[in-house]
């Protein structure tokens, strides 16, 4: 049973206590003739519409202005006098269950046009228009909670601290209650507990509503099978698979929400609805699956601009479905440095293979080769990097991916050009409880990056750890504040030795704004410029709503590389920029321009850089 109409269903009582059967009917009938003339209604001019809410407490003020329906009704062009009476006779019941909802059980409403009472006005004999439209409102007295009683309880709820006697007599709270003790016994296994009966009662001269709710838990249940609808090209046994509901153990609505989950990140769904079935069979609860595919085949592309590294352009296609089982081949190319004053111009090519379900629902297997052709400002290479691995999806927020892989290249830097050779063993562990990855508003970020090497040819062998912290919190509904660190350390090889694609750099649109992409190092003899084998940076920014998609943002990086093994903040060379961006929220991600100039540092070489790119700095 639906807990809000449950528990909400009883309280028509007091509406009639209010309005009066008669008026209740009247409103339900010229509801109806007003929806089938108002075609008919001839053109009127705009309406004044006043409020008069007889209370000092803005909160209800604005509940009841939110409620009407009067109050939505457009002015250009302006309404007709069927449609306002239309509106004026929905917002008896709207108003009085905006009272309710805010502690208010015995409230007067009068809605007049032109000075007449609504309730009075029959619904075909509208006025042909309307020029004064008044609401007035007395919430009388606010009422308390005089008995709040719910149960029986499962041992692990927690009733909300508002249904308590004495506390303000907010429906929220008795919806809130009722959902909090159904959900205690849903996790417990019993999967059909409902709101069996309710009693509310409003005493007016005490001002008082007493609410007794009473919980039947129903039997403790099991997962059934998965019974599929829709027409999917994915394979029915695949479905299930990657779903991994725990059939024949008992049911969680966690559990439910995993497998939903599941489905979904794979990509390959458009829509992936999980249903509990209405009736049990025995002590095992059936799983409805509706299961609708996106288009197999897809493409896309993007672009990026930095002042002095140029354009970046870049694109893919993808099929989500190629064996039948939800696998996903996936080919990106880009190409950077078009145009660029300090860089020659870049090229990637990436194959990737992913397929969901590989050991248990919760483990993933990809596989990629990937060829690069890099011209940099410090340093230039031509790779080629294989890998194999799986991803493990944990509870909580957490994922782990470990592989192995090989990267050749042929490299130049600072220190010559030489040739390498590595096997690595990647491993990364990751938290994430950010509200929006693309755009996040709320949560923390950490991700711990452990890749070990060998060499097979041409370097030494070593470990390269990276660690990339951040947190996001709300300041009221329009702020953000965004923060961000990353350390990087590289051990083993000496400076000369290290693998060029395994060095650090710091500076560009994604490390330290204001100073041109990589051009932060290590100076050798020369003057020359290699990279490091340490770095630390941090990131603030300040993320202000300024309209339905509009954001600007101010922002702060600094950071620096290091020759030593271990970055040193004491003693390390600090870099630092400063500058203002412009968010435009597409609701894939924002479109992102940010302006920023270095403001101190070995490397500030003065002007500014400007970044265009989809998605937030960090």
């Amino acid at each position: 049973m639906d807990v809000c109409r449950a528990v909400l269903e009883p309280l028509g009582c007091l509406c009639r206590q209010t309005c009066g059967d008669g008026v209740a009917d009247m409103r339900r009938i010229g509801a109806a003739l007003a929806l089938v003339s108002v075609m008919w209604a001839p053109a009127a001019d705009a309406f004044d519409l006043r409020f008069a809410i007889q209370t000092d407490k803005e909160s209800v003020r604005e509940a009841v202005e939110a409620a009407s329906l009067l109050g939505t009704l457009p002015q250009d062009p302006a309404p007709s006098g069927q449609e306002i009476l239309a509106a004026a006779q929905a917002d008896y019941g709207r108003l009085i269950s905006a009272l309710y909802d805010a502690g208010y059980f015995g409230p007067e409403v009068s809605i007049r046009l032109d000075g007449r009472e609504v309730a009075a006005i029959p619904a075909i004999r509208a006025p042909a228009s309307v020029a004064n439209v008044v609401v007035k409102v007395t919430p009388g007295r606010s009422f308390t909670f005089g008995r709040a009683s719910v149960g029986p309880l499962s041992p692990q709820t927690e009733v909300p601290a508002g249904f308590a006697k004495g506390a303000v007599a907010d429906l929220s709270a008795v919806r809130a209650a009722a959902q909090a003790a159904r959900e205690g016994w849903r996790n417990l296994g019993h999967a059909k507990a409902e709101v069996s009966d309710q009693s509310i009662t409003a005493r007016h001269n005490a001002a008082e509503l007493d609410v007794t709710l009473s919980i039947a838990p129903g039997p403790k249940l099991t997962f059934g099978p998965l019974r599929l609808s829709g027409e999917s090209a994915v394979r029915p046994e695949r479905i299930r698979a990657i779903a991994g509901l725990p059939t024949g153990e008992v049911f969680s609505p966690s559990e439910l929400d995993r497998a939903r989950n599941r489905l979904q990140r794979t990509g390959t769904f458009q829509a992936a609805a999980l249903f509990e079935a209405e009736f049990p069979e025995g002590t095992a609860l059936p799983i409805d699956g509706q299961i609708t595919d996106r288009l197999p085949r897809t493409f896309g592309f993007g672009a990026e601009v930095s002042s002095e590294d140029g354009l970046t352009l870049s694109g893919y296609w993808q099929h989500r479905n190629l064996f039948g089982g939800a696998e996903r081949l996936r080919f990106d190319a880009e190409i950077g440095g078009i145009g660029g004053s300090a860089t020659g111009v870049d090229f990637a090519f990436e194959l990737r293979f992913d397929k969901p379900a590989i050991r248990g629902p919760d483990v993933d297997g990809y596989a990629f080769a990937r060829a690069d052709k890099l011209d940099e400002r410090h340093y230039s290479a031509d790779r080629l990097a294989v890998e194999v691995g799986l991803i493990n999806r944990k509870p909580r927020a957490y994922t782990y991916s470990y592989g192995i892989g090989s990267v050749y290249a042929e490299a130049e830097d600072a220190f010559g050009a030489r040739d390498y050779w590595l096997l690595t063993l990647p491993a990364t562990a990751t938290y994430d409880t950010r509200d929006n990855p693309l755009n996040a508003r709320s949560g923390l970020f950490g991700q711990l990056s452990l890749t070990p090497f060998a060499a097979l040819q041409g370097a030494d062998h070593g470990l390269r750890t990276t660690l990339d912290l951040r947190s996001y919190r709300r300041l009221g509904d329009k702020v953000t504040l965004a923060f961000r660190g990353q350390v990087g350390s590289l051990a083993g090889p000496s400076l000369s030795r290290v693998p060029v694609d395994f060095a650090f750099y710091a500076g560009g649109g994604g490390s330290i704004r204001g100073f041109a992409y990589q051009s932060i190092g290590v100076d050798v003899a020369g003057g020359d410029v290699a990279g490091g084998r340490s770095f630390a940076t941090v990131s603030g920014e300040v993320r202000v709503q300024t309209g339905d998609k509009l954001s600007v943002v101010g922002f702060v990086d600094s950071g620096f590389v290091q020759a030593d093994v271990l970055p040193d903040i004491t003693s390390g060379d600090w870099n630092t920029g400063v500058g203002l961006g412009v968010r435009y929220d597409t609701g894939l991600g924002p479109i992102r321009l940010d302006v920023a100039t270095p403001v101190g540092g070995p490397a500030d070489e003065g002007g500014f850089e400007i970044y265009i790119g989809i998605g937030q700095a960090f």
